[in-house]
């Protein structure tokens, strides 16, 4: 009868011990479905989606005086159309918010694309801007990643 006790003792243990690994694992955060790749040195950005990739364009990030933020950011907010109070009103189509102030969003200045030209924020062609924000509208924020580095 002890061993039985024993053997049934042990065989609830195991199932909590699953249980708190599957709930654990449930817990965990799932791989994005969208990342968002900004290279500053080469002032591109390159869009996976699922693995695959999605597109690859020219932005322009922060000019001398500025700064682009380096990290990984789960963005925060999608706007479809936003005006810097910062900088007077600057229109800033399809912005897909990430740290604070930051976004990435579309550009009328499209000859300056490939070069740094901006505040900190990272601009797109108003076309691109517009295919990566309905992307992300469509998967989630919580379901992109967007990582800058030089």
């Amino acid at each position: 009868m002890k061993k039985l006790f024993a053997l049934f003792a042990g065989i609830i243990m195991l199932a909590c011990i699953a249980a708190g690994i599957n709930e654990a694992a449930a817990k965990a955060r799932p791989a994005p479905e969208v990342e968002i790749y900004v290279d500053i040195s080469n002032q591109t950005m390159e869009v996976d989606v699922n693995g695959w990739p999605y597109g690859r364009w020219k932005v322009s990030t922060a000019r001398d005086g500025y700064y682009t933020p380096r990290g990984s950011w789960r963005p925060f907010m999608l706007k479809k159309m936003h005006y810097s109070k910062k900088y007077d009103n600057s229109p800033m189509p399809n912005s897909i918010f990430f740290l604070g102030g930051y976004a990435i969003h579309a550009t009328y200045y499209i000859n300056q694309l490939g070069r740094p030209a901006s505040h900190g924020c990272i601009r797109l062609h108003p076309q691109n801007a517009a295919k990566l924000y309905s992307l992300v509208q469509q998967h989630g924020l919580s379901a992109t990643r967007i990582t800058i580095s030089n």
